[in-house]
């Protein structure tokens, strides 16, 4: 069915509202959404370039895995499966030997 966007459009008065009630919605609708403080919010936030020399990393190092390899070339530890080539005994990874 065709819709004429230019004909003036019925007005239903039940389902105005005035502008009163309109306003009055608004304004209970925000009352209670903003309750976070703004220097809370700042300080999940980190700036590039930050000193981070007082924060501790605690990270668990595994040692290298029985199917694991080091490339030669960028010092990475890599799956078996990205091996490319292997040279003099060095192997290289996949990235570094293309």
């Amino acid at each position: 069915m065709a819709t004429d966007y230019d004909a003036p459009r019925r007005k239903d008065e039940e389902s105005e509202d005035s502008i009163e009630e309109l306003k009055n919605r608004r304004n209970d609708k925000n009352s209670g959404i903003v309750d976070e403080d703004e220097v809370e919010a700042a300080e999940s936030f980190e700036l590039p370039g930050a000193d981070l020399s007082h924060e501790e990393l605690t990270v668990r190092v595994l040692p290298r895995q029985a199917d694991e390899f080091t490339c030669a070339a960028c010092f990475l530890v890599k799956h078996l499966s990205q091996i490319a080539k292997t040279k003099n005994n060095l192997s290289y990874c996949i990235d570094c030997a293309g």
